[in-house]
């Protein structure tokens, strides 16, 4: 069940973003994010993302209440805004303080296989005290995020989780930008964080979800706006398996990109934006000019504990303008290939498991289970296409050729969501529940409901053995991953 978000004193303008060096020293788990400044030619903005192994304490909840000790980059929770521009090339240095090994994935970065931080698949894991150096170009602009991708459910949920924005050539006309890195934690009155991960109710349920939800690492009220300003309102869900449903009760939003990919602005139906784990929504508001009024984002997607997630409020006095702006808020596209659907190999992806679902048996280490005994003797609930995955050296579950299209069918058999991701790569959206998707938006994580299905397509262009998985972090350790490998 969600807590409310009473907290962060009205008026506070939260996630403001910059273009200014970060340089911040290590606390908590992986610290010191450096992000030098904006060059005339595309160089390397470095990223130290260092360790210190006692973690930190910060204040998550409303004030006054308990801390909760974290792992955080930069000693922060969320780590700090990673920002580059579209053509520069990014290095991130990794130097592991955790009690763990660890790793950095750039979520829906297509970038070079080496570089994608899945340990056993493209990396041996970074061990305590080691260092490992992520260096890559950056082909789209848009907003991506980076995590661990080891010991992931207990990792991501300490905290480890940061934004990065890839800036397009040609900046929108916007008045402020925010950047909200939305999570949620499980923890009790005392501030500490439950330690149950991987439980097995959450495993072959829906997942880890928290009674705490955040916005940037803190407890959010209100957010203090102009009349007739124009927000860039950049979403990001760093949960373990919470999905959100903010309904923006009369702000009008427009979505202008999904998963950091650019899309035909449009209004959603009913002024409700749902993103699952992995999942980003860039959107543009338009403040009405009218002093004093208040509009309240509320999140209902899980109708029984719907709350508030946040109130903008609009500040006294002039407004910046009377009316909204009238230039574009469309974003260029990325140099993504388009995928020919004529031609394109049809594969299929079944999601089978869980609880209350239907299925007695299950591959694992290329023997035939029975459900009941896997995850009672392995922990493993969640297949694909029959299999409960067991390590990352499995035989892939397709193997594509290099340049060549690939539509897949995938049909979620269970009563819960799946939040489904495609590592180094970006795919069309076609359809789902078998309706056509308005614009074919790409992305690169498909959110599907219960017993629902859906279509996507994309071009196999990058080369190398890539995890598709589940983002709800409990379903993918307990068997729902796969590997696919572009030769």
């Amino acid at each position: 069940m969600a807590k409310p978000i009473p907290a962060s004193s009205p008026g506070t303008r939260f996630g403001d973003v910059t273009r200014r060096r970060v340089a911040l020293g290590a606390s908590g788990a992986a610290a010191a994010l450096a992000v030098p400044g904006w060059p005339a030619r595309p160089v390397a903005p470095v990223v130290h993302a260092t360790a210190a192994a006692p973690a930190s304490a910060q204040l998550l909840a409303k004030p006054g209440s308990p801390k909760t000790q974290v792992w955080a980059y930069g000693g922060r929770v969320p780590g700090p805004v990673v920002r580059a521009r579209q053509g520069e090339r990014l290095r991130i240095e990794l130097a592991n303080g955790l009690p763990q090994e660890t790793t950095i994935h750039c979520h829906g970065l297509r970038l070079p296989n080496a570089m994608d931080g899945v340990p056993g698949l493209t990396q041996a894991p970074v061990a305590k005290g080691g260092r490992f150096v992520y260096e890559f170009d950056l082909p789209d602009a848009g907003m991506f995020w980076y995590h661990p991708h080891i010991y992931a459910t207990e990792q991501v949920e300490r905290g480890l989780s940061g934004v990065i924005i890839v800036d397009e050539p040609q900046p929108l006309e916007i008045d402020r930008e925010l950047v909200w890195l939305a999570d949620d934690w499980r923890i009790g009155d005392d501030g500490a964080l439950s330690a149950d991960f991987n439980h097995p109710h959450d495993v072959s349920h829906g997942g880890r979800i928290g009674n705490l939800v955040t916005v940037n690492g803190a407890e959010v009220e209100s957010i203090a706006v102009k009349g007739g300003e124009r927000i860039r309102l950049r979403l990001v869900n760093a949960a373990n398996a919470r999905v959100f449903g903010l309904h923006f009760g009369g702000l009008a939003p427009r979505v202008i990109a999904l998963d950091g990919q650019p899309v035909t602005p449009f209004a959603p139906a009913g002024e409700r934006v749902v993103f699952g784990p992995g999942q980003r929504v860039d959107l543009i508001l338009d403040v009405p000019a009218r002093p004093g009024e208040r509009f309240v984002v509320r999140d209902a997607y899980y109708r029984r504990f719907a709350y508030d997630f946040v109130t903008f409020v609009v500040e006294p006095g002039k407004a910046l303008r009377d009316k909204p702006l009238d230039t574009s808020v469309a974003l260029q596209p990325n140099p993504l290939a388009e995928p020919d659907l004529a031609n394109a190999t049809v594969q299929d992806v079944l999601i089978e498991g869980g609880a209350m679902g239907g299925l007695a048996e299950a591959t694992f280490k290329g023997e035939k289970v029975p459900l009941r005994r896997l995850f009672r003797e392995h922990g493993k609930a969640w297949t694909l296409n029959g299999i409960a995955s067991a390590s990352m050296a499995e035989a892939p579950m397709f193997r594509l050729a290099l340049g060549k299209s690939y539509r897949w069918r995938i049909r979620n058999d269970t009563v819960w969501d799946h939040p489904m991701h495609l590592h180094g790569h970006a795919f069309r959206v076609l359809s789902r529940g078998g309706k056509p998707v308005a614009g074919r938006p790409w992305a690169d994580t498909v959110l599907l409901h219960a017993d629902e299905s859906a279509e996507i397509a994309f071009v196999a262009d990058n080369p190398g053995k890539w995890l598709f998985h589940c983002h709800v972090l409990e379903h993918h350790h307990g068997g729902m991953g796969a590997v696919v490998e572009v030769i």
